[in-house]
């Protein structure tokens, strides 16, 4: 089973698993509570910033260190990386959970300027990029590749449309910044339903993988989130429905997220028996 695909999408798919594991813990299984899926979501939006800003600290931290020692001509790198760097590395997570819980005012301040820069520069790149596309003739159909890049693009910016609209639903001015969710999320589903065309010929021309399986469910699961989402903001923005209903939205289809990846690892493997 060492070149089984299966297998290897299921290794691929446990840290989602005990992500959603640790989810359960975060909301104390409260299930039905929508506001604290939400809040676990956030929670890992601030992790995120706060774990970069860590890294990028201990990075600058780790030059100074051994550009002094380096001064000195002492060669300190196999034992800094071994004894100093990678305990530095795990303890990112449990370090910037410590400041969200003591210093919450730091990630609430950070977090909103980061989801409000980003999401119309993501908005731009994402336009520009489809235009390219159409220019450079490049094709996802037949690039294997290329689609792979296509829809880890596909997850990151769906991860920032759903951490922006967390953002967003906290702060006062919210027009703009709605406004451009709502045209990021009508750009995410056009490459999406790129993707997924792509895939869907792909599946016709070389048949069922484990691998081909795994990316369609996947693409067909965000698809439908998307379409959802975008409706939600629509409402949002041209029938001034509030913007928890785009939360709901989110926080509810969790749940779908969490029985896809329980799919992957348990039951994908065995419906291709172990290939």
């Amino acid at each position: 089973t060492e070149d089984s695909h299966s297998i290897i999408l299921a290794y691929m798919h446990l840290p989602i698993m005990l992500w959603t594991v640790y989810g359960l813990i975060f909301i104390t299984f409260d299930l039905s509570s929508l506001p604290k899926r939400m809040d676990y979501i956030k929670y890992n939006g601030d992790l995120a910033i706060i774990g970069i800003l860590l890294l990028i600290a201990g990075g600058i931290l780790s030059g100074i260190t051994l550009g002094l020692f380096s001064a000195i001509d002492m060669e300190i790198e196999q034992f800094y990386f071994d004894y100093v760097g990678i305990w530095g590395l795990v303890a990112i997570p449990i370090v910037g959970t410590f400041i969200i819980k003591v210093y919450p005012f730091i990630a609430s301040k950070i977090a909103p300027v980061i989801a409000n820069i980003f999401s119309p520069l993501v908005l731009i790149t994402l336009s520009i990029y489809l235009v390219s596309i159409l220019v450079t003739g490049k094709d996802p159909y037949n690039d294997r590749d290329f689609l792979i890049v296509f829809n880890l693009m596909l997850l990151g910016v769906m991860a920032i449309i759903v951490f922006s609209v967390i953002e967003t639903a906290v702060q006062n001015k919210q027009r703009f910044n709605l406004t451009v969710l709502f045209a990021l999320s009508v750009i995410t589903l056009i490459v999406n339903a790129i993707a997924l065309s792509a895939i869907l010929y792909r599946l016709n021309e070389y048949g069922f993988s484990p691998n081909r399986v795994a990316v369609l469910g996947s693409n067909v699961m965000i698809f439908i989130h998307l379409i959802l989402i975008m409706m939600d903001l629509f409402r949002v923005n041209f029938h001034k429905k509030p913007i928890n209903c785009v939360e709901n939205t989110i926080a509810r289809y969790l749940t779908v997220y969490a029985f896809w990846t329980a799919f992957v690892v348990f039951v994908l493997p065995w419906l291709f028996e172990l290939r």
